[in-house]
Parts: structure tokens; sequence; C-alpha cells
């Protein structure tokens, strides 16, 4: 039964494996057949056709040669010369002269029987003399006469109709041949009369029975046919042109000839020279019929293949594959009821001969087995426990290993974030409170000490970055956001950056940028700033004097941005230039001494540069300075973006960008936002505009107040009790709402800000606010009224700023005591949603390190971090705790 089903599918996998080349092969192979018999049918037409064609040219080129010749002879010449006198009377020789021209021409017709008469005719047409073949015949004239004396032409030959056929003249020009070629003398014209039946036997040889052959003249006169009715007929002007083109093909073309016939036929026409043309219009069927039946005779021979050859091909198969197997399984199945007298015939020398004398020996195998089996069973047992315990102990340690190596890396992974996170954490309040202790302090001495511990203080915190970065980078988990990136503010910030420790080292920055650029760029504005800042930081530091220079160039056939950073500082070694960019690595001891760092910088600055699409290479010599080139892909393919072509148009940019600062707006700006300390805050940053925005508490207040009332703008926050600001954004846009909706949010990650944008946002603001961004943010979507000016320091330095900043701290202790609340119940929805609300509303009041502490407490219960989640709670209370001794303190 299974061998019938292994035959059966065997025959429907062979079918169609035959079939199908079989098949496309067919068409192939049809396709060629078909096309090389009709070539091979025109070809042979054609070379029957240039037969009768060079049979006719042969003809008239051969007695072409015989009146040249006659009109060489002296007899000839003399006549002409000498049979009149100067009055143009006969001469006295005139009797013999004519005697020995006659018998000159009938020597030439008795010798060419296709000469039926020969004449000499003066300049004006007068037959001077007249030989026929036929007897009594004469000729008084040639109808061609005038012709000649219009004709230049030496040799010129004529077509003439006469009663039912066509008459054929040679004619040839005689000169005195007392005159030289400068001044020749016409005495006369020689003129043969040729038998056109060879030409019209050429004519009427057909190469099948309803083949039409013909010549015509360039006017369209059918000269000879094989059809005589069509004797001096003419085809018309549009066929005329259609068959001198065809000429010029020398191959066949299907064409219509109403004149010939009614039907389409196969035409091929030749030019005989002299004008002529040999036509021959040919029936598609007659000339392709051969073609056709080689066709059909190989289409029947591959269909036969298709059908009989799978079955040829499986009777093999099964023959030499099939009953073999059989065979086999039927010997398998045997030795598997314990038949071990099983034995197959050997005598194939192919692969199934040695397969089944490998199952023979398998067979003999199984019985030697079979007998060491019985020795050894009874010592099995013993040996198995023997085996298992070995098995055991090795699994165990391979456990223990596993687990201890996986305990090794998560505690390194654990001790770097964690290590990371407590330096942060009172580095972020020492930076803050010196930042905000620097503002305030009058003391110079107090000042400069407190300059140093900030100085520090960011020393350590770059130090902390680059350890985490180049961690991230070597676990391959640094990711990158892509966004538009103004290029011209951005390189006009990297230099109001580098300008400053430049001049306070007394040192030279230039800028020079090779225009035209790209008036945006898509890439990391952050990461490719840290990269530019590592490497311009570095020329500074390195240098003590001189200059520093950065170059800006864009290179149209990469679409990459090259930035070059060239300093006259204290240079590197072949040696020194090998290991820059790995990491701890300086150029030596006294480099580390004398200007510090910890060599990290450009190892994450070559990293980061591959990141963004480009690399950094460096080339520098001792004592002479560096060079820097830092390449990066501008990713803007897909998209359409203005070039900057002279300084002129950047400063434009920079200062339509600088103007946008001193703007006041006029509108009307809904605020949805739950936090009372936040709205405070917002009224107060918008009143700088001269805005004075409605607020609504919830999104379920939004959506009414937006619906019911005319807005400008709707600054949305995005996480709100009762109804959210993503849920009030759809229901707004579902509504036919089509203003402008900005979300405010603590939660800026590209695939946040992406699903903002997808329910109705128009566009995204930071929480803490960035002013600058705002008030673009203005711009963009309120009309201008009028010029001002706010200094943003006297703002937030007022009483009003310190009133509600003030009045926030006095939340602090409740918020302390929400948190400790919220995590002994392990509460984390609610626990997430106030470490949102205070990452959001500690950052706009400066309280940074309480928003960052905030911050990883909300990554911490994204991610399920239960671990952790104590350690962060803590974290956040030590940062308020911190705030509030320092508020007792004051």
């Amino acid at each position: 039964m299974n061998n019938n089903k292994l035959s059966v599918r065997l025959l429907w996998y062979i079918t169609p494996l035959v079939i199908i080349p079989m098949a496309i092969q067919g068409v192939f192979s049809l396709t060629n057949v078909t096309s090389s018999s009709e070539k091979q049918a025109e070809a042979i037409v054609t070379r029957f056709v240039e037969q009768q064609v060079n049979k006719s040219q042969n003809f008239t080129q051969f007695y072409n040669s015989i009146i040249e010749l006659l009109s060489a002879s002296p007899v000839l010449n003399n006549y002409l010369i000498y049979s009149y006198d100067e009055d143009n009377k006969p001469s006295k020789a005139r009797t013999k002269l004519v005697s020995s021209l006659v018998d000159e021409f009938g020597n030439y017709v008795d010798s060419f029987p296709h000469i039926l008469s020969i004449g000499v005719i003066n300049p004006e047409g007068d037959v001077l003399s007249y030989y026929p073949k036929a007897v009594l015949e004469t000729r008084d004239s040639y109808p061609f006469s005038d012709q000649l004396a219009n004709n230049r032409k030496q040799q010129n030959t004529f077509f003439v109709p006469e009663e039912d056929k066509t008459s054929i003249y040679l004619s040839y020009r005689l000169f005195d041949s007392r005159f030289t070629l400068d001044s020749p003398k016409v005495l006369g014209y020689l003129i043969f009369h040729i038998d056109s039946d060879e030409i019209a036997r050429s004519v009427a040889n057909d190469y099948f029975s309803d083949t039409i052959n013909f010549i015509m003249d360039s006017s369209g006169k059918i000269l000879f046919c094989n059809q005589t009715s069509l004797n001096n007929s003419y085809v018309s002007e549009y066929e005329l042109q259609l068959l001198k083109n065809t000429a010029n093909t020398e191959v066949f073309n299907q064409l219509s000839l109403h004149t010939l016939a009614d039907d389409t036929r196969m035409i091929l026409a030749n030019s005989m020279g002299n004008d002529l043309y040999f036509v021959t219009a040919l029936n598609k069927n007659s000339l392709y019929k051969a073609g056709q039946t080689i066709t059909m005779y190989t289409a029947l021979l591959i269909l036969s293949t298709a059908i009989f050859l799978p079955g040829i091909i499986f009777l093999v198969v099964r023959r030499m594959l099939l009953k073999p197997i059989e065979s086999l399984a039927e010997a398998s199945h045997k030795v598997g009821d314990g038949d071990l007298n099983v034995k197959l015939q050997q005598d194939r020398s192919d692969e199934l001969g040695m397969l089944f004398r490998d199952f023979n020996h398998m067979v003999n195998q199984i019985k030697q087995y079979q007998t060491e089996l019985l020795d050894y069973r009874e010592h099995l047992e013993e040996k198995v426990v023997t085996r298992t315990q070995a098995i055991a102990k090795i699994n165990k340690k391979l456990e223990k290993a596993i687990i201890e190596a996986e305990q090794a890396n998560h505690l390194k992974s654990r001790f770097l974030a964690n290590m990371s996170h407590e330096i942060r954490t009172p580095l972020t309040a020492i930076m803050g409170f010196t930042e905000t202790i620097l503002a305030q302090e009058s003391n110079n001495k107090k000042a400069k000490y407190l300059s140093t511990v900030l100085r520090n203080s960011k020393h350590l915190l770059e130090l902390i970055n680059n350890i985490l970065d180049l961690s991230k980078i070597e676990a391959d988990k640094l990711e990158v956001e892509t966004r538009v990136v103004e290029l011209i503010p951005f390189i006009n910030d990297i230099k109001s950056i580098i300008e400053p420790m430049a001049a306070e080292k007394k040192l030279e920055l230039s800028l020079n940028i090779d225009y035209p650029l790209p008036s945006i760029i898509h890439s990391d504005e952050t990461r490719l700033k840290q990269v530019l800042l590592n490497i311009c930081t570095n020329a500074v530091k390195f240098t003590e004097k001189g200059e520093v220079e950065l170059n800006v160039r864009y290179s149209p056939s990469t679409e990459k941005l090259i930035f070059t950073v060239i300093d006259s500082g204290i240079g590197m070694s072949q040696q020194e230039q090998e290991r820059a960019f790995k990491p701890f690595e300086q150029a030596d001891i006294s480099t580390t001494r004398k200007f510090g760092g910890t060599g990290l910088g450009l190892c994450i600055a070559k990293n980061l540069a591959q990141i963004l699409g480009g690399d950094i290479s460096v080339t520098s010599k001792l004592s002479e300075g560096s060079r820097f080139e830092v390449i990066i892909a501008t990713n803007n393919q897909n998209h359409s973006v203005d070039m900057v072509n002279s300084a002129n148009s950047a400063k434009a940019m920079l200062k339509e960008d600088v103007g946008s600062h001193a703007q006041q707006f006029e509108g009307n700006i809904l605020v949805a936002e739950d936090n009372k300390d936040n709205q405070d805050l917002i009224r107060l940053l918008l009143s700088q505009w001269g805005i004075s925005p409605d607020f609504a508490n919830n999104g379920a207040e939004a959506v009414e107040q937006a619906l019911t009332n005319d807005y400008d703008l709707i600054l949305m926050d995005m996480q709100m009790p009762v109804m959210g600001g993503l849920e009030a954004t759809e229901m707004l846009r579902n509504a036919a709402y089509d203003g402008p909706i900005v979300a405010l949010t603590a939660n800026v990650m590209k695939n946040d800000v992406d699903a903002y944008l997808e329910a109705g946002c128009d566009k995204a603001l930071a929480k803490p606010i960035d002013k600058m961004q705002l008030e673009q943010t203005l711009q963009q979507y309120l009309a201008l009224e009028r010029d001002g000016q706010q200094n943003w320091e006297e703002l937030f330095q007022g009483e009003r700023f310190k009133q509600i900043s003030d009045n926030y701290k006095s939340k602090l202790p409740n918020l302390l005591k929400q948190i400790a609340s919220l995590n002994e119940q392990q509460d984390l929805n609610e626990l997430l949603a106030l470490a949102h609300s205070i990452k959001g509303s500690a950052g706009c009041f400066g309280f940074n390190h309480i928003s960052d502490a905030a911050a990883e407490l909300e990554l911490c219960i994204r991610e399920h971090n239960e671990e952790a989640l104590d350690y962060h709670v803590l974290k956040l209370e030590q940062a308020i705790i911190f705030i509030l001794n320092l508020k007792e303190d004051d």
C-alpha cells in the first residue's frame, strides 16, 4: 500500500517536472522553428528573385558592352565622317562606306540573335542608316530622339511599348574622333533594338503560382509583368513610394497594393539600376506554407514527447529504484519483527548495491550486538547508575557556572547604574544650589570658591556621562533620536559656546563656511553637538597660543557634512594618533598631568559619529597642531531641503531667529493643566507677551471650553485627572475642531511624541517649559502685534515668580506624605501619575534634582523594575527633604 502511494506521488512529481520544462522548451522551439522557417523561406525566395534580377541585369549589360564595342568600329567612324562633304551632300565615297557599314551591321545582327535592328541617327534625329533583322523593315525615326538631344549620358536605355509588348532600345552617343575631349563634336547616335523576350521570361519565371513579378521604372510604370494585362499600367504615387522604400531595405514587407491585387501581399523589391525596380508580390500563405508544415510536425513531436516521456521515466525509475526499495522495505520489516536471517542479493554495483551490502552488514552487526547485549545485561544497571551520577555532577557544575556568570554580569550592570545614580543625586544638588547661590552671592571670595566647586562638579558629571555613554556603546544600547536640525543656528550655537573658552585663553577662533549648505539636516542634535563640542574644546584645551579654526562644508555627491577643526596646539606623534580613539588613552602621562581628562571623549565622539552615519579622522604633527575631520550624514534623501547659498542668507536666518525673541502676541489661549502651581507659572510666562490665558483643570473641561469658545491655540497637558490630554485631543479632532493643539508633557521620547501627533496634536513642548520653544510656538500660531523686549532673568527674579515658587515649596511636605503612602500601599498607578506630575512641575520651578528623581521613578515603574523601586522612591524623598531643609536654613 505504501509502495503504491509512493509510486503515485512519484508519478505526480515527475509529470509536472517533465511537462512544464517541455512546454516551455516547446513554446521556445516552436517560436524558433516558425521564425527560422519563415526566414528560410524568405531567403530562398530572395535568392531566386536575385537570380532573375541578375539575369536581367546581365542581359542588358551584355548588349550595352556590344553597342559600346560597335561604337568604336573604324567603319562606323569613317561612315559618319566621310559619307557627306562640307556642304552636307553625299560624297563620292559614300556608296562604298555605306556598303562597308551594312556589312558591319549584318555581322553583329547575325552574331547576336537578340539584336533586332541597328540604326544610326544624326543629332537632329534623322535616320542615317538602318539595318533590320527582318527583311523589308524600314524606320524613318525613333520615338525617343528628342530625349537623346536633352540627355548628356553616353549610354541610355529606353523601354517603348509597341503593340502587345515592351521593346528595349540601347543608344550610344558617337563623337568625331578628330576632336579632342576638351571640345568633342557629336556626330550622331548608334541605336540597338533588343529583343525583350529574355527579360520577359525572367519576369514570368514564378516561384509560386500566385506570384506577381514585374519591372517598373521610377515613374511607377510597369514595363514587364508576368500578368500581361498589367503591362504599361501605373502604380499609384503612394504605392510607388512604398515600393521604393522597400527596395532600400531589401527584405520582405507586408503591403497592400490595390493596383496589383485586392489582398495584402509580402513584397520584395530590388533596384536594378537605371531607375528600374524588380518587384515580387507573394501570397503570405504560399510563402510560409512549408514552414507551417514544419511547425505543425514539431508541435506534434513536442506534444508526444510531453505525453509519453513521463510514463517512460516512471517505468524506468520504478524498475531501477522503486522495486529495490520495496525489497529493502520488506527486508527491514522482517528485521523489525525479529527475523535476522534476512539477506538481500548483492548483484548490483551501483548505490543501491552499496545500500544492500550495508543493510546485510547492519543485520550481521545486530546479531553480534544481541549476543553482546546478553553478556552486558547483568551489569547494565550498575553502569547506568555510575554514568547518571557522573552526568549529574557535570550538569550541576555547569548550572552553577552559568548562574555565577549571570550574577556577575547582573551585578556589574546594577553596580554601574546604582553608582551612576548615587553620584548623580548629590552632584545634581551640588551643582543646582551652587548655581543658585552664585546668582545671589555678592561676596567675591565666596563666589570664587563656589565657582571652583561648580567647575569640578561639572567635570565629575562629564566623567560620569562619558562612562555611561561608553558602557551603552559597548553594549550596543545607545539610542539616537533623529529630528530636524536647523544647521545655521546650530553652527552659530557651537561657535557661541567655544568662543568664550578661546577668548579666555586669548586664542583666535575663526568660523569658515563653504557655501552652499543645506538649511536643515535630519540627525540627533544633542549627540552631534556632543561630538563637535568634544573636538572643539579639545582643540582649545591643547592650544596655548595661536588659533583654532572650525570649517564647515557640504558634499553634494555623498550628501554629508564635513566639519574640520584645525588648531596650532601641541599636536600628536604617529603612535599617539593611533591611540587617540581608544578608551582611557591619552598622549602620555605628562599630557594627563598638565591638561587633565580621562581619554574617553574622542572614543565616544568617534562611536557617536559612526552611529550618525559618518566618522572622525585625524592628521597631526608633533608641536605643529592637529586637524580633526568629522563627517556626518544629513539624511536628507527623502526630503525637500532649501540650500543656504551665501553668508548674507545665513545672517538673515540668524537675524530672523534672534528677532523672533523680541515679539509680543495677540490671541486667545486655553491651557489645560491640572497642577495649580504650573497654572500660575504658565500665566506668569504668557503675561510677558501680553497674553492672559484661560485654564482647564482636566481634559473634559478642556473639550467643553474649546467647543464653546474661539481659541487661537490650546496648550494641552497630556496627563490629567478625569480625562487625559491624549483622549481630549482625540475627542476634539473627532468633533471637527481644527485649531492648533500643542502637547505639554514631561515624556518627550520619540514614541511618546509620535503618539501625541497621531492623536491630533500639531507639536509637543517638553516640561520643564523651554522659554525659547514656547515663544517660537506662539510666533508660529499667533498673529504678530507689536515689538517688545523682555529680560527673562528679571522675570524669574521678580516677586511674582518667587511667590509662585514659594507656594510650590509649601506643598512639598504634602507631596512627601503622598509618595510614602502610595509606596506603602503599592498603588503603582497613582504613584506613576504623581511622579509624572512632579517631574514636570518641579522642573518648571528650577528644582531639577527633584524633577530628575521623579523622572527616574516614573521610568522605573513603567519598566516594572520592582527591585529598584524602593531606591528611586527614597531618592525622590531625599531630594524633596533636601529642598525643605534648604528652605528652613534660608
